[in-house]
């Protein structure tokens, strides 16, 4: 493609770079200019504008734009694309789900050519019906169409979402007095409705281990969540030990999120087992949610994936907190 001054009467084909005032109306940005528009152009004087003319070979940004697109959204992924406009594709998720990216390929793709690019979300957000997920923009009117089948072929299927699993999951919660709490009941519901899970009931026990053992074999629910009285703080705290108890396996405790520092994460069987850290029951963002997303869509989480979290990690400060941050002596 070339870019610049182009005489109006040799510029059948060529592309405007900028929007042009006739005496009535006007031809917009990025027209594609034809016999009329020379015609119109020339009675009304004008004689050289600056325009884009594409060279053998070329794709026009809403042809390029259309294919990139096309190529990089995964079969069944559960996305839908926009017309393409402007040289611009948007990629809008159709269902609930977490998004899951091949990243190096993304990386890939946008190495290829400057002005063919794509910008998505961070990999596993948790997405809504219509919520963006990635906009493909050719930012040149067009591009040569080697580079977008190069593009296509580095990033084929790099974009796709990952559907939820589970349907059911059961929420055993821990008392010390005899009270019987329901705001991290509430909180959980919240974030598990998104996905289309479904809370069994109540479960209350009190907060020892051989007692969570027992719930946690007896739950019904296909995933089951853990939020104690006291926050655990060791492998060998209350929530993990009923799980292990419970004939169950412990796979994470800690995480580098924050806040969300002190979530568990096991598995009974094959059921996934979820130790929620008491800023759970706020339903401001923390470590929890990236866990019970990425679980609930089917993601079997291994310490190296808990240890990229901690870039990132730092999440913005809830007004529950027990102990904010800010109110650490820093210069001990």
């Amino acid at each position: 493609m070339r870019f610049g001054p182009v005489r109006v009467a040799d510029a059948l084909g060529c592309v405007l770079a900028h929007a042009v005032p006739l005496a009535k109306g006007r031809l917009r940005k990025g027209t594609r200019v034809g016999p009329e528009e020379i015609a119109q152009l020339l009675a009304e004087g004008h004689e050289t504008l600056t325009m884009a003319r594409l060279d053998p070979g070329d794709m026009a940004e809403d042809d390029a734009a259309a294919a990139l697109a096309a190529a990089l959204v995964a079969e069944g992924g559960g996305l839908q694309l926009s017309m393409a406009a402007t040289g611009r594709v948007n990629i809008r998720a159709t269902l609930a789900g977490i998004v899951a990216l091949d990243v190096p390929a993304l990386h890939a793709f946008n190495g290829v050519n400057p002005m063919i690019t794509v910008a998505s979300l961070p990999p596993w957000t948790r997405v809504d019906p219509g919520t963006m997920v990635a906009t493909v923009k050719v930012i040149s009117y067009a591009v040569p169409g080697a580079d977008v089948d190069r593009a296509m072929a580095l990033g084929g299927g790099a974009i796709g979402q990952r559907l939820p699993r589970y349907k059911t999951a059961t929420l055993i919660e821990t008392d010390l007095d005899q009270h019987k709490p329901m705001k991290g009941r509430a909180a959980l519901a919240v974030r598990l409705d998104r996905l289309g899970v479904a809370l069994t009931a109540p479960v209350h026990v009190p907060h020892d281990a051989a007692r969570v053992a027992e719930a946690v074999a007896k739950a019904p629910g296909e995933v089951v969540f853990i939020l104690t009285a006291s926050a655990t703080s060791d492998a060998a705290d209350v929530g993990p030990a009923g799980l292990v108890q419970a004939g169950g396996r412990l796979i994470q405790f800690g995480m580098p999120v924050d806040p969300g520092n002190l979530l568990f994460l096991g598995c009974l069987g094959d059921k996934p087992v979820i130790g929620l850290p008491g800023c759970a029951r706020s339903p401001a963002l923390n470590g929890a949610d990236w866990v019970l997303e990425r679980v609930i869509c089917g993601l079997d989480l291994t310490p190296a994936d808990f240890a990229a979290m901690g870039v990132g990690g730092l999440l913005k400060e809830i007004p529950s907190r027990p102990k904010p941050r800010g109110d650490i002596d820093e210069s001990l």
